[in-house]
């Protein structure tokens, strides 16, 4: 029984690290393909307007941080942690 379960965890942690891997390999050909995106707007002068986030910061001015991170999550369908980050780095170049 004890080299069954060290086998399975020997197993596991190789298909972590093959999970890995790929992962990183699917975030840098991301990122290529994101920097390429970013030429071509540049080159034909196209700019990307991001949302209107003046609710956000209205929010944030009333001190309500929790709605703040709901409304931005609506406005961007982030994830509960990237709203969090995103809204209080908008709290700290606020002011």
């Amino acid at each position: 029984m004890e080299i069954a379960a060290y086998v399975l965890l020997v197993a596991l942690v190789l298909q972590y690290s093959l999970l890995e891997s790929r992962i990183k390999k699917i975030q840098r050909r991301a990122d290529r393909i994101e920097h390429k995106l970013d030429l071509i707007l540049d080159h034909l002068d196209i700019e990307v307007v991001g949302p209107d986030l003046r609710r956000v910061t209205a929010l944030l001015r009333e001190g309500k941080k929790v709605e703040a991170i709901k409304a931005y999550r609506q406005l961007t369908d982030a994830g509960l942690k990237e709203a969090k980050e995103a809204v209080e780095r908008i709290d700290a170049t606020r002011g």
